[in-house]
Formats: structure tokens, C-alpha cells, sequence
């Protein structure tokens, strides 16, 4: 097999404050193959976000990676000086966030930002440059880019704002994209648009692509595979197709159970009851135990590793062949 553009292993993810330490990300592992889109998912508080921000280096004070390896095309980039996890920040790993204006800065023309971002990381002329940022506007689907190129930020839909990210994104040709929640904030006509750009990226340029959301529609639409996030962990990982019809940990049975469905039956949908804990009241053992409908002693004591069960891996005791007589 060929070596994954980004491979996490036990990553870990701490903040410090005056009363406690507190662990966002723990024992979180997953590869990104070359042209792949892996969706991260899961509620609110999950760890999702973090997870995106430690991969490139923007976890910021009290913040920071207290463990575990992340990988670029093999190179370990978790522990590198800030100077050279700048370089590598947007010439080999693009970011999209979920509010475009928080990228664009309003006081400058749409072109001499990506000019500049181009002249950041490649040895291009002024006018290759300008050229270059031209050709992105129009891959990324903006009318008349040769004439847009002038504008404001202001003067752009949210959709197209959003493009213009995605082509800053792009614009050094990254091995890797990490895209957090990038169709949140865009109506639905416009979200099929950037879901259908972001999945044509890892097809024509082999970009890999971590997409973060909590949008089930979206990862099932996008992604190849999936990691479903709870309390900072992975619960469970595998193919899109094989976690949607078939999920095997009860959080992600119950997340694609709350997905409402166009076949027209009236069966209420799933509910999961109570809600994620803070971090500093994360529960022993499996951290979703206290809303888990099959939860056993063991959960409440011996937190669970990933099982693998065909192309999926799920972190509960359920799937422990040698726990299956204690848990009857």
C-alpha cells in the first residue's frame, strides 16, 4: 500500500486552566489516502474542530498536542518550530473554515489576496501570479473571474465568498485540504455546489481531504470513508456506505437513527437521551456510557479500544468476542 498523505496516531489534545487540565482529543488515530475524503463527524464539543486545528499547527495556548504523532507524506510535522509549520501551512495542507469572511480580509481585493498567497509559497512573477489566481476563480466556478478578480469581499454571495476560500485553499496545490464545516452557513442549492467542488479537488488533483461536519447528508454525499467522533475519541471508522446502513457503536446507531428518511413511513425517529459531558465531567471507562442503552459494568469501568469488524472499527465492548458471555 502507498503511504497516507496524513496519518494521525494517538493524538492527544490538552488545555490547561486554573482548576483543571483538561483532555479535548484522546487516542485519536486515522489515515487520509491520496485523492480521499475521510468526514469527521459528531455533535457539538466531539472534537472535531480540534482534531483539524492540531493537524495544522493552530492549536493555540493554554492549547496544546500533549501526545501521539501526526504524520505528512510520512514526515512528522506535530513537533516542528512554528516558523516551519507555517511553511508547510498552506503551501502542502490548505485550510476551508466555516465562515469565509474570517479568512478574507475585507480591506483588500479578492486578487491581491490570492496573489499574495500564491507569491507566499511559489517563485511566480507578478503577472504569472495574477494569471495563476484567474484560472483558480474560474476552477472554482466564479463568473467572469478575469473582471471579479477586483472585488471586495463584500461585493460576493456567502456561496462564492466561500469558493474564493476554497481556490485560496487550493492555490499552492496542497497535498492536504481540511475543511471545517464549509456549508454550514450556505443554503441548500449552494451547499450541493461546494460539496460537489470540494469532492471534485481529491478526483482531479489527488488532493486529500479532511471534511469536518456534522452534517450526515453531506458526509454521505462527499465522503469515501468516515470517523465518528464522541468525547474525543473515534467511536467508530469505516467505509461512508457501511457506517450509514449498517453503524455498529449505539452513539453512531443512534446519530444515522435521527436522520429523517423520504420513504414516508412514521416511525419516530431515534432519540439519544441526555448529552455529550464537559470535559472536565467526562465519565470512567466508555465516555458515552451514561447514555448508552446497552452499556454494561465493564463500560463503566475500562475504557474500550478500536475492534475491527470487516472494513469498520468501532471502540466498544460489545464487539469483544471475550466479553459477550459478562454482557449477557
Amino acid at each position: 500500500m502507498t503511504e497516507p498523505v496524513l496519518s494521525v496516531r494517538n493524538l492527544q489534545v490538552e488545555f490547561a486552566t486554573r482548576r483543571h487540565t483538561l483532555r479535548a482529543i484522546d487516542g485519536v488515530s486515522f489515515d487520509i489516502a491520496k485523492g480521499e475524503v475521510l468526514g469527521v463527524v459528531g455533535e457539538s464539543g466531539a472534537g472535531k474542530s480540534v482534531t483539524g486545528l492540531a493537524v495544522i499547527g493552530l492549536i493555540d495556548p493554554p492549547g496544546r498536542i500533549c501526545g501521539g504523532e501526526i504524520r505528512l507524506s510520512g514526515l512528522r510535522i506535530d513537533h516542528l518550530p512554528a516558523e516551519e509549520i507555517r511553511r508547510i501551512r498552506g503551501k502542502r495542507v490548505g485550510m476551508i473554515f466555516q465562515d469565509p469572511l474570517t479568512s478574507l480580509n475585507p480591506l483588500y481585493r479578492i486578487g491581491d489576496q490570492i496573489v499574495e498567497t500564491i507569491k507566499t509559497h511559489m517563485s511566480l512573477s507578478d503577472s504569472a501570479a495574477r494569471k495563476r489566481a484567474i484560472d483558480l476563480l474560474a476552477e472554482v466556478g466564479i463568473p467572469a473571474p478575469d473582471k471579479r478578480i477586483d472585488g471586495y469581499p463584500h461585493e460576493f454571495s456567502g456561496g462564492m465568498r466561500q469558493r474564493v476560500v476554497i481556490a485560496l485553499a487550493i492555490c499552492a496545490e496542497p497535498e492536504l485540504i481540511i475543511a471545517d464545516e464549509p456549508t454550514t452557513a450556505l443554503d441548500v442549492s449552494v451547499q450541493a455546489q461546494i460539496i460537489g467542488l470540494i469532492k471534485r479537488l481529491g478526483r482531479d488533483h489527488g488532493t486529500a481531504v479532511m471534511l469536518v461536519t456534522h452534517d450526515m447528508g453531506v458526509i454521505a454525499e462527499t465522503c469515501d470513508r468516515v470517523a465518528v467522533m464522541y468525547s474525543g475519541r473515534i467511536a467508530e471508522i469505516g467505509p461512508v456506505g457501511d457506517v450509514v446502513r449498517n453503524p455498529l457503536h449505539p452513539y453512531a446507531r443512534g446519530l444515522m437513527g435521527a436522520i429523517p428518511t423520504l420513504a414516508g413511513d412514521d416511525k419516530r425517529l431515534v432519540q439519544i437521551p441526555g448529552a455529550m459531558p464537559r470535559l472536565s465531567a467526562i465519565p470512567p471507562g466508555c465516555s458515552f456510557n451514561p447514555r448508552c442503552a446497552f452499556a454494561f459494568e465493564r463500560c463503566r469501568i475500562e475504557r474500550p479500544e478500536p475492534i475491527r469488524r470487516g472494513a469498520q472499527a468501532v471502540a466498544c465492548h460489545l464487539f469483544d468476542a471475550s466479553v459477550k458471555d459478562s454482557a449477557a
